[in-house]
C-alpha cells in the first residue's frame, strides 16, 4: 500500500510539478528554447545583453552571463520572427513622361536581418520600409518613357531595390527581391479611349483578312471558271471530229445508213405534234383528195381518216 501510494505521488507530482517547475525556470531565464528562424533579444536596464539566434535548448546563464537572471525582473525579452516576407504595393501612382497617369504594382521581400537595429533604431521598420519603396518607385519612375515602363520592368526592379536597400539595412531589414508586377492606367476615359481603338483595329483587322479571303476566293474561282471553259471549248471543237469519223464508219455500210437515219426520221416524227396521214398504195389517193374536197364545199365534216 505505501509502495501504491508513493507511485501515485510520484506519477501526480511529476505531471503537475514538473511542468510547473519547468515554467518557473523558464520564466527565471535559466533556460530558452529557440524555434527554427526565431531570434531571442534579451535586455537589461534598456541595454541589451545578448542575442539567440541559434535554434534549440539553451542555458542562458552559461551562454550570456549571471546577469541574465535579472531580466525577468528589470528587463525584457523580445522575440522576432527571422523569416522571409513579402509584401505587394497595388497601383502606386507615376506619371509617365507624356503625362499619362499609371498605375504600379511593387513587389518585394525582406527579412531582419539585425535583431538590435530592428528593435531600437525604427519604431516601425516595416511601415518604413514600405513607405520607402512607395517613394522611391514614385521618385525613380516618374517621368520616363511610357514604352519603358510597359517593357522595362526588370530594369526599373533593379533601380527600385538599389535605392531602398541601404537605407533599410541600417533599419536592421534586409531587403531582398523587387519586382514590378503591374504597370496600368489610371485614367478611365483613357482606358476606355484605348479599347476603342483596340476594337476598332480589330475590325478593321477582320475585315482586311475577310475582303482578302473573298479576293482569294474570287480568283479560284474564276481560275476555275476559265479552266472549265477552255476544256468546254476544246470538247465542242472536238465533238464535230468525232461525229464525222463515227458516221463515216457507219456510212461504209448502207444498210446501217438507211436503218440510222430511218429510225431519226421516226423519232422526229413522234417527237413533233403534227397529224399523220396514211395514203393508200393502190392508186385511190386522187379519188380520196376529191371526195375530201366535196366534202368542204357541201360544208360536211368528213370522218378522219386513219
Amino acid at each position: 500500500m505505501t509502495f501504491l501510494i508513493a507511485a501515485i505521488a510520484t506519477f501526480f507530482g511529476l505531471l503537475i510539478g514538473v511542468p510547473i517547475l519547468t515554467g518557473i525556470l523558464q520564466y527565471l531565464c535559466w533556460f530558452t528554447t529557440v524555434n527554427e528562424c526565431r531570434c531571442k533579444v534579451f535586455v537589461l536596464f534598456g541595454k541589451v545583453i545578448g542575442v539567440i539566434d541559434e535554434a534549440g535548448l539553451h542555458m542562458i546563464p552559461f551562454k550570456i552571463g549571471p546577469s541574465v537572471l535579472l531580466v525577468p525582473f528589470f528587463g525584457k525579452v523580445y522575440t522576432l520572427d527571422m523569416r522571409l516576407d513579402q509584401r505587394y504595393l497595388r497601383s502606386r501612382a507615376v506619371n509617365s513622361e507624356e503625362g499619362t497617369p499609371v498605375g504600379i504594382g511593387v513587389w518585394y521581400e525582406m527579412r531582419v536581418s539585425d535583431p538590435v537595429a530592428y528593435l531600437f533604431e525604427n519604431t516601425d521598420p516595416e511601415g518604413s520600409l514600405r513607405a520607402n519603396v512607395t517613394n522611391t518607385t514614385v521618385r525613380s519612375l516618374s517621368n520616363m518613357p511610357l514604352d519603358d515602363m510597359m517593357q522595362n520592368r526588370h530594369h526599373m526592379s533593379r533601380e527600385v531595390r538599389a535605392e531602398v536597400s541601404p537605407k533599410s539595412e541600417s533599419w536592421g531589414y534586409s531587403l531582398g527581391s523587387v519586382y514590378i508586377r503591374k504597370v496600368h492606367f489610371r485614367d478611365a476615359a483613357m482606358i476606355h479611349q484605348i479599347e476603342q481603338k483596340v476594337v476598332n483595329r480589330l475590325r478593321q483587322v477582320t475585315s482586311a483578312i475577310r475582303q482578302a479571303g473573298d479576293n482569294q476566293t474570287d480568283i479560284i474561282k474564276s481560275r476555275a471558271e476559265r479552266e472549265a471553259s477552255i476544256e468546254f471549248a476544246k470538247a465542242h471543237a472536238v465533238r464535230p471530229r468525232l461525229v464525222g469519223e463515227a458516221l463515216k464508219e457507219i456510212g461504209e455500210d448502207p444498210e446501217v445508213v438507211d436503218t440510222l437515219f430511218a429510225v431519226l426520221e421516226t423519232q422526229e416524227l413522234l417527237s413533233g405534234n403534227g397529224e399523220i396521214i396514211l395514203l393508200p398504195e393502190n392508186g385511190a389517193a386522187a379519188d380520196l383528195i376529191a371526195a375530201l374536197e366535196a366534202g368542204k364545199d357541201a360544208g360536211s365534216q368528213p370522218p378522219p381518216i386513219r
